[in-house]
């Protein structure tokens, strides 16, 4: 504010010291953080101001924010600062039951614009628990599962919902080694402790240590590609973080980036920050055969993922890619396992067996596929989602990661990447189409009868085969509804395989 411009009764900002239950002016909060005063170890607002926009009562805690691989609600009516700092303790006190010797968690937040308070919150519940916190500020998730990995902390949280709309928020949950928390593995306890939530009483608040890892994580990525040549890309972050990160990395490349939707922004302006939605890459596909670029790439919301289209700007299917890189890592590690999701392609098992390869069938969700991943001791996964999955990055998906592999696979072949892509694409595929189904299970049921005379597999809801095409009918672990993945040896046999499982999942006479 300028000079002059001061009102003459301003009024005062009021703080809470974390523990205590009254309220203080600004100026006694910047006078006890003048005298370091204890509690403000823990608080962020000597960092930054905080900026809590709703102040939440008690409220009922919903349980429905409890998912199978993370915490997620609308903000604030179902996840709000309270919540936070109610699961904060919640999960600080599930580490210390898996590792009573656990010290140092790190924090990490997106861009949306209740991702600050509530970083906050989750913050001041595992510091009052007893926790360290190593505040990373603003990231995307996979820099969250590299801090925790790399410098070999306890566990680590990042506060985002991902691809969701702006009003979501939530919490991604790692333990050491970045092994994920799902609701099997840890969600389900950290639930039942918040829903019995008491204050803590740990005599011995944890730190807030803020840490910048940009510079260790660049190194990082960087060794997953050695062998760039100038490439124009174009490049649609979707408001999202990609916008921080592509920037960054990139930086000393020999490649030229033309930016989409590069500014932060959780309300999304321009899309969702959702790249599997074929709306959403409609603009990075005008702009790739405008500029005449060598590839396009549209990130999500936390970065996570990625999603591919060649310099015709035609979107590739996320199993291509995996058959992709699967086939550059190959020719290095033969023999080593590979693993996909069970909603893939018939051409990725091809092209690793082809490549000397093992491939490694799995059902659909990144708790799954990175415990398997360890399990077999694989060296790489991909999922139809876009989630790819590396052993060298402590078994943890990696956007950033995958941008790179193509890139250097792109600078070696010296081609088009249509033509590259073009030998994957022998298949028809009709991508995932998703139906609200009011029971599931039922209709689950009804195909398997209808469809006994094929190849029935139940890992991951229900995969039926036949020697010319193939389907799987599955419940989401995220959304109520029910997709569908069905792919044909010819494009007829695929529509006439669609049309028959649409009727029957919306209720049609065959």
């Amino acid at each position: 504010m300028k000079k002059g411009l001061m009102p003459e009764k301003a009024e005062e900002k009021q703080h809470r010291c974390p523990g205590e239950s009254y309220t203080i002016s600004d100026s006694v909060c910047k006078g006890r953080q003048r005298v370091n005063y204890p509690k403000c170890k823990i608080c962020l607002e000597k960092v930054e101001p905080m900026t809590v926009n709703h102040p939440q009562a008690e409220s009922k805690l919903s349980m429905e924010i409890f998912k199978s691989y993370d915490i997620r609600g609308k903000y604030p009516s179902e996840i709000n600062e309270l919540t936070a700092h109610k699961i904060g303790t919640s999960i600080a006190q599930f580490f210390k039951e898996k590792n009573s010797g656990v010290k140092d968690v790190v924090v990490g937040r997106d861009m949306r614009p209740s991702s600050k308070s509530l970083a906050n919150g989750l913050v001041e519940g595992l510091c009052t628990a007893g926790l360290n916190v190593i505040n990373l500020g603003v990231v995307s998730t996979e820099m969250t599962y590299f801090a925790v990995g790399h410098y070999k902390y306890d566990g680590g949280v990042m506060v985002t919902a991902s691809h969701n709309p702006a009003e979501y928020n939530g919490f991604k949950i790692c333990r050491e080694q970045a092994i994920p928390v799902s609701f099997e593995t840890g969600i389900d306890r950290i639930a039942k402790l918040t829903k019995q939530y008491h204050p803590s009483r740990n005599e011995q608040l944890g730190k807030v240590i803020l840490s910048d890892i940009f510079g260790d994580y660049k190194k990082h990525v960087w060794k997953f590609a050695k062998n760039l040549r100038h490439l124009r890309i174009v490049i649609d972050a979707g408001n999202g973080m990609a916008g921080k990160t592509i920037p960054i990395v990139c930086e000393g490349l020999p490649i030229e980036i033309i930016p989409l939707y590069f500014e932060l922004d959780g309300n999304f302006p321009n899309h969702e920050a959702d790249p599997l939605k074929p709306e959403n890459i409609v603009d990075l596909q005008n702009k790739v055969r405008e500029t005449r670029a060598h590839l396009g790439v549209a990130f999500d919301g936390d970065a996570d993922r990625c999603v591919f289209v060649d310099e015709m700007g035609r979107a590739i299917g996320c199993d291509l890619i995996t058959a992709l890189i699967a086939r550059q890592i190959l020719e290095r590690e033969k023999g080593a396992t590979i693993l996909y999701d069970l909603r893939s392609s018939w051409v990725v098992p091809e092209e690793i067996k082809a490549a000397g390869g093992i491939p490694y069938r799995e059902r659909v969700g990144h708790a799954y596929m990175k415990a398997t991943l360890r399990e077999k001791k694989a060296v790489f996964g991909g999922e139809l989602s876009g989630h790819y999955y590396f052993r060298d990055n402590y078994c943890a998906d990696s956007g950033m990661i995958a941008f790179l592999m193509v890139l250097d696979i792109l600078s070696a072949k010296r081609v088009p990447f249509s033509n590259i892509i073009a030998p994957l694409r022998r298949y028809y595929s009709t991508g995932e189409i998703n139906f609200k189904v009011d029971d599931k299970d039922a209709k689950i049921a009804e195909i398997i009868r209808k469809f006994s005379n094929g190849k029935v597999d139940r890992l991951d809801g229900v995969t039926i085969e036949y020697d010319d095409w193939w389907f799987n009918v599955r419940k989401s672990n995220t959304e109520p509804l029910l997709r569908l993945n069905l792919e044909g040896k010819t494009h007829e046999i695929m529509e006439k395989g669609k049309k028959l499982l649409i009727g029957i999942i919306q209720g049609k006479s065959l």
